[in-house]
């Protein structure tokens, strides 16, 4: 082969490879799986050759196995009923524990994965509630503090044996991340993962823009029927999570009781903070957070956020004048 054969030849090799590199993208389509896990709904969108339900159901299950309550041979569930389990195995769990332990700490434990005894107690848990008394209260703090609760030896230790961990409000955020994962080991880099309202947002929509998401008008309709949207936010390359009290409550002798219960008393929290969304890089400091600026209310999330340039936050507050935004975002707007 003469030399001047070897740049046509290396062109028409490149223009092939760009070719059907373009074919293949234009040959991709946006697929969504949807379904329940964690206790929830999922919806799943990605723009890819093929339909992956499969792979990501079984990355699910995998957290699920790691962190759900609801079930019975999941490594939380054995640690709560005090099984001698060495965890470190779990790789899910683990991160997912030292996580959780992290921002306890970084909220002064208005984040705190042993509250569930106090929200079982309250009626927002996997139990049935209790008739709450003075008393009730000082037996639930006695079980309720991230301090009492520590990874030692490969085990996680409890101070008393009654202290149960519950995960749900990291989990959901985590299992995002790691669906996330899943697509982008793929090569996808345009979807949408959502748990439980919990989402990672990446590359484009199927229109060809960045996500479009909405944050709630808060309101006390139960059903969610109403659907109408405080604002909407356009992101990509990132993780969000909102939380709220609005619609997770009930009303006993003409008071209501939110959902959200403050670890440091074991008691429902009431303040003017009705929703706190929260945009970081990963879902599971995302879900955390939004959960601990609503224990922590608007200053004192104001506050942490200011302190945190790598978290971001749009908080909606109940005023005498009706309900006012505390907008502490630089993406989506």
């Amino acid at each position: 082969m003469k030399k001047w054969h070897y740049p046509f030849l290396l062109l028409l090799i490149v223009g092939t490879v760009i070719i059907l590199g373009r074919n293949r993208k234009e040959q991709d389509t946006y697929y969504t799986d949807s379904g329940f896990v964690f206790g929830t709904t999922y919806n799943i969108t990605y723009r890819y050759s093929r339909d992956i339900e499969d792979d990501i159901k079984a990355a699910m299950l995998l957290v699920d196995g790691a962190l759900s309550m609801f079930n019975d041979t999941s490594t939380i569930s054995r640690i709560n009923r005090n099984e001698d389990i060495v965890v470190t195995g779990d790789t899910m769990f683990i991160k997912v524990f030292r996580r959780a332990m992290e921002i306890s700490s970084l909220t002064h434990g208005a984040f705190d994965v042993t509250v569930a005894p106090a929200v079982n107690a309250w009626g927002f848990g996997f139990k049935n509630s209790s008739h709450i008394t003075d008393s009730v209260i000082d037996s639930l703090l006695q079980l309720t503090g991230y301090t009492k609760i520590r990874e030692e030896d490969g085990r996680i230790v409890k101070d008393d044996p009654r202290i149960m961990l519950d995960c749900s409000a990291i989990a959901k955020g985590y299992g995002c991340d790691v669906v996330a994962d899943v697509l982008r080991g793929k090569g996808i880099g345009d979807f949408l993962v959502e748990i439980g309202g919990e989402m990672v947002i990446s590359g484009l929509n199927p229109k060809g823009g960045i996500w479009n998401i909405g944050v709630s008008q808060p309101d006390d309709d139960l059903t969610a029927s109403s659907k109408q949207l405080n604002t909407i936010l356009h992101l990509t390359d990132c993780a969000m999570a909102t939380s709220g009290n609005y619609r997770n409550f009930y009303e006993k002798d003409g008071i209501k009781y939110a959902h959200t219960i403050d670890p440091h008393t074991c008691r429902p929290v009431s303040h003017s903070l009705l929703s706190a969304t929260v945009v970081a890089q990963d879902c599971a400091t995302a879900d955390a957070l939004a959960t601990s600026f609503m224990v922590m209310g608007a200053d004192s999330a104001v506050s942490l956020v200011k302190r945190m340039p790598e978290i971001q936050a749009y908080l909606l507050v109940a005023t005498e004048d009706g309900i006012e935004p505390i907008d502490l975002l630089t993406v989506g707007r």
